[in-house]
């Protein structure tokens, strides 16, 4: 019996349902505005809640060579090592090989990247040819001068080579493309 309702806990939705919020902070819009929702979606990974993820572009079409924000509210505990070496093994799952680039950049996203529980919101701001920033609710935590660890961190949503295509085409609005 015991078992039995461990396996429900674990499986189990968390209590609390997760949404992505209706706008951005006014620091983050400002860098794209007229800044619009182009679509929002949910992660899942064997049945469990991941988080829910919104990607925010000017006019509400993403441009991959323009200013957009990916925001994401988690549903799951997830310490920032973990956020940062989840997205380098994706990265390297994309085709980077370098793995001395690799360690650098996971090194730069251990520096930004906070522990999150369920409710916390990250949002990345892709800014092109300079890098990205994140953000945690209205608070920037830090900067990352790099302009191509952000085309290739935002490559792992946004990118045709993703794991969760649905996931992409609902960012996308539905479409799966770009513009």
């Amino acid at each position: 019996m015991r078992k039995a309702w461990l396996l429900l806990m674990l499986v189990a939705p968390p209590a609390a349902a997760v949404s992505v919020p209706a706008e951005l902070p006014p620091a983050v819009c400002s860098a794209i505005e007229p800044c619009r929702m182009v679509g929002m979606g949910r992660l899942r990974w064997w049945g469990f809640h991941v988080y829910d993820a919104a990607l925010w572009a000017r006019e509400g079409r993403w441009n991959p060579d323009a200013p957009y924000v990916l925001d994401i509210v988690y549903a799951r505990n997830i310490t920032g090592v973990q956020l940062a070496s989840t997205s380098i093994d994706e990265i390297r799952r994309m085709g980077v090989r370098d793995e001395a680039l690799l360690s650098r950049w996971d090194g730069l996203l251990r520096g930004v990247f906070p522990d999150v529980q369920p409710g916390s919101r990250l949002t990345g701001l892709y800014r092109p040819q300079r890098g990205l920033q994140f953000y945690s609710g209205t608070r920037l935590l830090g900067a990352i001068d790099d302009p191509e660890l952000a085309r290739r961190f935002f490559e792992i949503w946004l990118d045709p080579r993703t794991q969760k295509p649905d996931l992409r085409s609902a960012l996308l609005g539905g479409h799966g493309g770009t513009r």
